[in-house]
């Protein structure tokens, strides 16, 4: 399909492994894409096997001059912008472990992880939008995640970062929809990445159980509703969170444990 053909997009958080997957499916469906990064190494890797279709823009999530610039970069380089999709996240591995509770969670980190997982979106929406506007609309297509929609043991700042993002997607909708453009908000569950096979031992097989499909989603998974959102094919879905995670949280608390005592009475 060539859902894309002539459209320009922004895909922040795009030399990691879904954003770099969304990257290829744009190039695939026909449109050119910014790949911006905050690791400039990582998206001109992801940059280099799509040819001219890509640009490779490094970029700081926590600092607004350079999001405007990383905008201003895609527009005179590719000619405008119809897709801005906001993935980026704060992913340092010495940083994630401390953001735990409402009590133990130091505030630089609560603070560094709305800085870069909200307002860096919100920068994002401010500066694409007008430039969406002068093309006649455009569609913005926000990373949140289950997280932002259900509690957890840890994680209390990127889980209000995540739901603050839901909430910032309707109000971009509500507020820019008469002028033809559409925001909406993905909410991943578990996807395959190299990230995850590194994290905590027996995680993945813990949140299998909870799972309904039979195995966890990858970044093509993710790749393919964002560029069902970014097309015309999407026209009439704006200010929707869309979970993305093989049915995780649609189930009642109790579905693995009686699973399991229904597989145990069978065998």
């Amino acid at each position: 399909m060539r859902r894309l053909e002539g459209k320009v997009a922004i895909v922040t958080g795009g030399g990691g492994g879904i954003g770099s997957a969304v990257a290829r499916r744009i190039v695939q469906e026909g449109g050119k894409v910014a790949i911006a990064d905050v690791f400039e190494e990582s998206a001109k890797n992801a940059a280099e096997p799509l040819g001219d279709a890509a640009l490779a823009v490094q970029f700081d999530a926590i600092d607004p001059a350079s999001i405007e610039a990383m905008v201003n970069a895609t527009v005179d380089h590719f000619g405008g912008l119809d897709i801005l999709h906001n993935n980026a996240a704060m992913t340092d591995p010495e940083k994630h472990p401390q953001d735990t509770t409402p009590v133990d969670i130091p505030i630089e980190i609560w603070d560094e992880i709305i800085d870069i997982n909200l307002r860096g979106y919100l920068l994002g929406c401010k500066y694409a939008i007008p430039h969406m506007l002068s093309r006649g609309g455009g569609s913005i297509i926000n990373t949140a995640s289950n997280s932002g929609v259900a509690g957890d043991l840890a994680r209390v700042a990127y889980g209000a970062s995540k739901g603050a993002i839901i909430t910032l997607s309707k109000y971009v909708a509500t507020q820019y929809g008469k002028q033809n453009i559409r925001c909406n908000s993905i909410a991943p569950g578990v996807v395959l990445t190299p990230a995850l096979e590194a994290t905590v031992p027996g995680l993945k097989e813990v949140i299998q159980r909870h799972i309904l499909t039979p195995e966890f989603g990858v970044p093509d998974d993710i790749a393919a509703l964002v560029a069902f959102l970014a097309s015309d094919e999407s026209r009439y879905i704006t200010g929707e969170n869309i979970s993305i995670s093989g049915g995780g949280l649609s189930h009642q608390p109790h579905y693995a444990d009686l699973l399991d005592m229904m597989e145990k009475h069978l065998s």
